[in-house]
């Protein structure tokens, strides 16, 4: 059975599905308030007894500040002790028999609590005292990239500001564990994008030996990177599964999700550009500014510099300097959320290209034409762009741009997809009984891994798909593995794939002899034997690739309506056409709620307003169009030829539909969401 028929048919295994003799389950005492002085707290298991700290593992753990591993850096703890920094936060956890019982049990925990003014405003966080009383500021970290330069004299000088306003990821399924302590081994079931980051969290976080631990990934309903790395339930589900000996399970509800998963988005640019009349732009300066949130978690102290990293874009822009920071306030960490950090630098500079076209009364199209390269190049932020005026030539004809254009509310992006290629991907195969399964370290959760891992093999190796077998996620079958966020999984799964088979052709050659001569490689004695290779496959360097969107939209009163949104994205190679468009459409239809609907709003005491999925904003299927997907293939220099593009729609759709929708309101556009329900965050507005 295909994972298409598994799952239409109802035959998928999600935590929740899982039911192991004698099960208890946990619920969580979180904090009522966004910042609150515990004075007491009783009942249920509380910091006293689980005093870890939660490792920061997964998409941009390895972030560090210029003043040193932690300065400014205060970790997440499992519960917390003496304050809460946000509403949701984890004090206490009781357990159950029953998940009923679990729920009750929470109104037995007494908390003493007195609520404390909360920071909210990330524009202001530094003009207050710290939020924590082990720094000496709210400001969690700060880079600069690029070079300064001496202000040109350019005759167009243009400034803004611009943001993009924090998200909740919302995949279909909550996060969720299932620990089992027997042996003494710790075995977790997760609905994850990452074994691996799970499992090394849990070995830093409780201090256990690697080899007690063991991390199975459940069929997964969705990620969009917020399963991606270690939260508190985490590492309370193992240890109540440790205290007890009995299986511990925790599934989180919608309201938790809301409240308690890390956000995505909650950037700030002030962005200045310096430019010709001819339309090129020489010079790009910007300050960003991150919403990190109440803890470190990897992703939110890196965010900045990768957001300012990216900020020239796919253009040729010969001076660059930008000044970034994040700041913490009294909400849930900021975390990856699909493009993490790309599509918020795509907004700004593309912003500033429309901006420039206007002041200019020029096709946006030709100002953008005019700011590519024919070559390849580094920009003075460390950006590897190939040579980008092809790709846009290209997309702006199959886009039909130039016809689309003469309608009113159309909008149009170009972007550069920097995928997280680094540090590179495990595999592992093994060959048994004429069968050949695969271990990935890029774990699906909806995106069709299986599709493209029997297309590698079967092409590598020569043997029928049906032979060929993806394996769930599993630490004890798999030593060495990365994850799935990034827009890595084709890229650096991939190319980890078609390693491991060439490395298992040797294998299976070599077994046959050499007596005769020379031996081909024949399938046959591939699979009339026992093969077993396990490899990780090393990147080095940026694989980046290019996008552009087109969106057309009308507004009738305060009703806007999007009647196309089409992509053309460079793959590489196309492992499977049809995987693409479907990635198209998903992230599509994501980038449409960014713009139009989504955000995460709270009162002035920090109490959050959106309180369930209609608050959230997400887009019905009735409010979207049909997407488009144009695929272009510019094999990179993997051994696939692939590149990334999952994130790709997420990065381009925001910047081309509010220019559309710019056009049509004949206003400038400068924040995502623009529904007038949502609070304009932007001071300059």
């Amino acid at each position: 059975m295909s994972s298409e028929e598994y799952f239409i048919r109802g035959k998928g295994s999600y935590v929740d599905d899982i039911n192991l003799p004698r099960t208890m389950h946990m619920a969580v005492v979180r904090s009522p308030y966004a910042r609150a002085s515990i004075r007491s707290v009783k009942g249920g298991i509380t910091a006293s007894e689980v005093g870890a700290i939660i490792a920061a593992v997964g998409e941009g753990a390895a972030a560090r500040s210029s003043s040193g591993p932690w300065g400014n850096m205060v970790p997440l703890p499992a519960l917390a002790s003496g304050y809460a920094a946000y509403e949701g936060q984890p004090i206490a956890a009781v357990v159950g028999e029953g998940k009923y019982e679990a729920e009750d049990l929470v109104e037995s925990v007494e908390l003493d609590l007195e609520a404390v003014t909360p920071v909210m405003d990330p524009l202001v966080s530094e003009k207050f005292p710290p939020i924590h009383p082990s720094t000496s500021s709210n400001v969690l970290s700060s880079f600069s990239v690029g070079q300064q330069f001496e202000p040109l004299d350019d005759r167009i000088v243009l400034e803004d500001t611009l943001s993009n306003a924090r998200l909740s990821p919302n995949p279909m399924e909550t996060r969720g564990a299932l620990a089992n302590f027997e042996s003494g081994k710790l075995t977790l079931w997760a609905s994850t994008q990452s074994v691996h980051s799970l499992k090394l969290g849990l070995v830093r976080s409780l201090n256990l030996p690697p080899e007690s631990v063991r991390v199975i990934q459940a069929d997964t309903g969705g990620g969009f990177g917020s399963k991606g790395g270690l939260y508190p339930e985490h590492v309370l589900v193992s240890y109540c599964a440790i205290k007890y000996k009995r299986p511990v399970k925790w599934v989180e509800s919608r309201s938790e999700h809301l409240r308690s998963t890390n956000q995505g988005r909650g950037a700030f640019g002030r962005i200045k550009i310096w430019a010709a009349r001819d339309g090129r732009v020489n010079a790009i300066s910007a300050d960003v500014l991150v919403d990190a949130g109440a803890y470190f978690a990897g992703l939110n102290a890196f965010s900045p510099r990768f957001i300012a990293f990216q900020l020239t874009g796919p253009y040729s822009i010969g001076r660059a300097f930008v000044t970034g920071k994040a700041v913490y306030t009294n909400k849930v960490p900021l975390g990856p959320y699909r493009g993490a950090g790309r599509p918020e630098a795509s907004f700004f500079v593309e912003r500033m290209m429309d901006l420039l076209a206007d002041e200019l009364k020029m096709d946006p199209a030709e100002v953008r034409l005019r700011n590519t390269s024919a070559e390849s190049f580094s920009s003075p932020l460390g950006l590897q762009i190939e040579a980008s005026r092809p790709f846009f030539e290209t997309a702006v004809q199959r886009l039909g741009y130039r016809r689309e254009i003469t309608e009113p509310g159309t909008g149009l992006s170009f972007f550069v997809l920097v995928p997280a290629a680094e540090p590179g991907e495990g595999v592992r195969i093994s060959v048994k009984r004429g069968r050949v399964s695969v271990w990935l370290g890029t774990v699906p959760h909806g995106q069709g891994h299986e599709t493209f891992v029997k297309e590698v093999v079967a092409k590598e190796l020569g043997v029928d798909q049906s032979l060929v077998t993806l394996e769930r996620a599993d630490t004890d079958n798999l030593a060495q593995g990365v994850g799935t966020w990034g827009s890595r999984s084709a890229l650096v799964g991939g190319a980890a794939l078609v390693d491991a088979c060439r490395k298992l052709k040797a294998k299976a050659t070599e077994s046959v002899g050499t007596t005769a001569g020379k031996v081909e490689y024949s399938p046959s004695n591939l699979l009339s034997g026992e093969f077993d290779v396990e490899s990780f496959f090393q990147n080095t360097g940026q694989v980046n690739s290019f996008g552009a969107v087109l969106a057309r939209a009308t507004v009738s009163g305060d009703r806007i309506r999007v009647t196309r949104c089409s992509g053309c994205y460079d793959v590489g190679r196309a492992l499977n056409p049809e995987m693409i468009v479907s990635q198209a459409a998903g992230g599509a239809a994501q980038g449409i709620g960014q713009t139009l609907y989504e955000s995460l709003t709270w009162d002035e005491n920090g109490s959050l307003l959106t309180a369930n999925l209609i608050d959230a904003g997400l887009p019905m299927a009735n409010e979207l169009p049909r997407f488009e997907a144009e695929i272009v293939e510019n094999p990179s220099r993997m051994t696939h030829g692939a590149r990334g593009m999952g994130e790709s729609p997420t990065i381009g759709v925001p910047s081309a539909l509010v220019r559309a929708i710019e056009i049509l309101m004949k206003k400038r556009m400068r924040a995502t969401p623009i529904c007038p329900l949502v609070p304009n965050t932007n001071p300059s507005a």
